[in-house]
C-alpha cells in the first residue's frame, strides 16, 4: 500500500484551505497514493472562536468535497479533522473535533471525534480546547478498501498510548494522527512520540501536521511523518505545504510481529489498570 500525508498551513479562509487540500490530495494520488491523510482542522484553523463559527455539519461542503474527491480519485481519504457543528437541538453548543474516513466509493466509512482536548499551557500560551470543543468518548477502528485496519486519532491523543494499544488489539495495522502540533512541542516531542507509538504497537504511523503561522501567535511545527513498525522514519515533509509518500510493507510488518511477538507476550491480568 502506498500512503501519503498532507501538510497544510490552514487559516480561517475556508475556500483557500479546501483549494489547497484539493491540490495536494490530487498530487498525492497522481504519485500513486492509495491512502491519503489530511491534517487536523484542515478546513479552518486559527483563533478558537473563529474556528467554531466556521464549523460545518457532516453533510456540509467539506465532507461533500472529501466524498467526491475520494470517489473521483479512487482512494481512501481520511479528511484530517474539522470543526463539526452541533445539531440544532443539541443541548451542548460546543463543536466536535471530527475526523472522517471516506472510501474509494465515496461512502463515509467512519467518523471519529477527538477524545482528549488540548487543555495545556505551552511556551507561554494557554490552550483550552474543552471550552469550545466537546470531546468524543469512543475509540474508532476503520478499514481501508483492501481490508487493512486503520486506527483513528487526532493530535493530542498521541500522548495517550493506551488509546493506540486498544486500537492495535482491535486490529489496527496503521495508526492515523492528523495534527496541529504547536511549534514548541513539535521540536522535542513530535517525532519521539510517533516513533514510540509505532514501535510499541508494531504499527505504521501516518502523521499529517499543520505548519507555519495560522494567526498572530499561533504557529505549528510541520514535519509530517510516516513511520514503520520498527520505528524507522520512512518519509518526512519539510516545513512547508506539500506531501510525502511511503510504500507500506505489510508483509514486513507481519515478520516484525512474528519475530518480536510483544503483543502476544502481554499479561493484562497482572496490570490492574488504574483509573
Amino acid at each position: 500500500m502506498r500512503a501519503a500525508v498532507i501538510q497544510l498551513t490552514s487559516t480561517t479562509d475556508v475556500a483557500r484551505n479546501v483549494a489547497a487540500a484539493d491540490r495536494h490530495v490530487r498530487a498525492a494520488a497522481a504519485d500513486g497514493a492509495q491512502l491519503v491523510l489530511l491534517p487536523e482542522k484542515w478546513t479552518a484553523y486559527g483563533p478558537a472562536r473563529e474556528v467554531a463559527a466556521l464549523a460545518q455539519p457532516l453533510d456540509g461542503e467539506a465532507v461533500a468535497w472529501a466524498r467526491a474527491t475520494a470517489r473521483e480519485l479512487g482512494i481512501d481519504l481520511v479528511a484530517g479533522s474539522m470543526a463539526e457543528a452541533p445539531a440544532a437541538d443539541d443541548a451542548d453548543a460546543r463543536t466536535r473535533n471530527t475526523s472522517v474516513h471516506v472510501g474509494p466509493d465515496g461512502e463515509l466509512r467512519a467518523t471519529y471525534r477527538k477524545i482528549h482536548p488540548f487543555d495545556v499551557d505551552v511556551d507561554g500560551t494557554s490552550y483550552r480546547e474543552s471550552e469550545h470543543e466537546r470531546p468524543g468518548d469512543e475509540a474508532v477502528l476503520t478499514t481501508a478498501a483492501d481490508g487493512t485496519g486503520l486506527g483513528m486519532s487526532v493530535c493530542y491523543d498521541l500522548r495517550f498510548p493506551e488509546l493506540y494499544r486498544v486500537l492495535t488489539l482491535r486490529g489496527a495495522r496503521i495508526l492515523l494522527v492528523p495534527s496541529a502540533f504547536t511549534l514548541a512541542t513539535t521540536r522535542e516531542h513530535w517525532e519521539p512520540l510517533l516513533r514510540a507509538r509505532a514501535i510499541e504497537n508494531q504499527c505504521f504511523v501516518l502523521a499529517a501536521n499543520q505548519v507555519g503561522e495560522h494567526a498572530p501567535g499561533l504557529r505549528t511545527g510541520g514535519r509530517s511523518t510516516i513511520v514503520d513498525p520498527w520505528g524507522v522514519v520512512l518519509a518526512q515533509q519539510p516545513d512547508r505545504e506539500g506531501h510525502v509518500l511511503a510504500d507500506l510493507d505489510l508483509d514486513g510488518q507481519d515478520r516484525i510481529r512474528r519475530d518480536l511477538p510483544v503483543l502476544h507476550h502481554r499479561r493484562p491480568h497482572a496490570y490492574a489498570w488504574p483509573t
